[in-house]
């Protein structure tokens, strides 16, 4: 079975509005209760000029990325990102990514609650470079390695 990515696939830019109520539901979600991430007048006796969102938060926007992308039967397996520009209130965070690797795995398995044995089970490993950037900079580089199950089953017997 060919796979329907190639390796230098481009995924389409997700453009993400980043607002003062992201960057703290994302903080507070992730239990990041540090006050440069909720409060503004903090956040600019530490030297920034307002609050600004978390690691924890752009790490799940970039998961979110790749699972809209490749549908709700992907597999997030790893996900290393590095932050640079600070995303504040008001400007717009747009990711892209691009397919740089591509590998197979095989797998056999038996489904017990039926006649059918799912043999030869495909699983794609793509390997993708997210990078996303908003007004002021490079925000997040990193990689993701997602698996997409492509499973081929065969009736028992045949």
């Amino acid at each position: 079975m060919t796979p329907p990515y190639r390796v230098g696939d481009e995924l389409p830019p997700l453009e993400i509005p980043v607002t003062r109520t992201l960057i703290v539901a994302g903080a507070i979600a992730s239990r990041d209760y540090q006050d440069v991430h909720h409060d503004a007048a903090s956040a600019r006796e530490k030297g920034s000029p307002d609050i600004f969102m978390n690691i924890l938060t752009t790490n799940g926007l970039v998961g979110r990325y790749i699972t809209d992308h490749f549908g709700p039967t992907a597999v997030l397996r790893k996900v290393a990102i590095r932050l640079g520009a600070p995303n504040y209130p008001g400007d717009v965070l747009r990711l892209t990514g691009r397919i740089i690797e591509l590998r197979t795995a095989d797998t056999s398995s038996a489904d017990a609650s039926s006649d059918e044995v799912v043999d030869a089970v495909e699983a794609i490993e793509a390997v993708v470079q997210v990078t996303g950037g908003n007004g002021i900079g490079r925000h997040v580089t990193g990689t993701v390695a997602v698996t997409l199950p492509e499973p081929s089953v065969k009736r028992a017997g045949a």
